[in-house]
C-alpha cells in the first residue's frame, strides 16, 4: 500500500512540473522541422488540459490522495470478496461431500425398503394361505369335535348314566345319544 502511495506521489510531482518543462521544450523545438511543431502542439494541448483541470478540480496532490484512498478502499473490498469467494468454495465442497454421503444413504435406504416390501408381500401371501387352510379345516374340526362328543356320550351310557338334553326346537327331552350329539353340534 505504501508503495502505491509513493508511486502516485511521484506521478503527481511529475505532473506538476510537466507544464514548466513542456514550455521549455516548446521554445527549443520551434526551430525544428514540421514534425517538431506537431509534437510541440501536442505537448501544449496536454499542458493546457492539466492546467484547466487544476482550475476546475482540486489540486493534483488532493486528487492523488483521493485516488489513493479510493484505491485502498477498492483493494480492501477486493480482498474481502476474495475471502468470501474462498469461503463459498469451501462451503460448496462441504455440501458436495454431504450430498455424496446422503446419496449413498438414500440408495441403501431405497434398497432396504424394496426388500422390506418384498418380505411384506411374501408374508401377506403366506397369511392368506394360512387363513384359507384354517378356514378349510373348520368343517373337519367340527366333525372331530362331534366324534369326541359321541364317544363321551357312549362312555357315559356304558357307565350307566342317563342323559337328558333339551332340543333347541321346543324343550322336549331326548334319550338317544345320536340326537343329543346332533343337538350339541348344532348349538355351536
Amino acid at each position: 500500500m505504501e508503495r502505491y502511495k509513493k508511486i502516485l506521489s511521484l506521478i503527481l510531482l511529475a505532473l506538476i512540473f510537466l507544464p514548466q518543462g513542456c514550455s521549455t521544450v516548446q521554445n527549443s523545438q520551434r526551430d525544428d522541422d514540421q514534425t517538431g511543431r506537431s509534437e510541440m502542439l501536442q505537448n501544449d494541448s496536454v499542458a493546457r488540459r492539466f492546467q484547466e483541470s487544476s482550475a476546475k478540480n482540486p489540486t493534483a496532490v488532493e486528487s492523488a490522495i483521493e485516488l489513493s484512498e479510493k484505491y485502498a478502499d477498492l483493494s480492501d473490498e477486493a480482498s474481502l470478496l476474495r475471502q468470501q469467494n474462498k469461503d463459498l468454495i469451501t462451503r460448496n465442497q462441504l455440501f458436495r461431500d454431504q450430498i455424496t454421503v446422503m446419496d449413498k444413504q438414500l440408495r441403501q435406504t431405497q434398497k432396504e425398503l424394496a426388500e422390506a416390501n418384498e418380505i411384506l408381500i411374501e408374508m401377506r401371501v403366506e397369511l392368506n394361505s394360512w387363513k384359507s387352510d384354517v378356514l378349510g379345516f373348520r368343517e373337519e374340526m367340527r366333525d372331530a369335535e362331534t366324534a369326541q362328543l359321541e364317544a363321551l356320550l357312549k362312555i357315559l351310557h356304558v357307565l350307566g348314566g342317563e342323559l337328558k338334553t333339551e332340543s333347541a326346537q321346543g324343550g322336549s327331552t331326548v334319550g338317544s345319544t345320536d340326537t343329543a350329539v346332533a343337538s350339541l353340534g348344532n348349538s355351536k
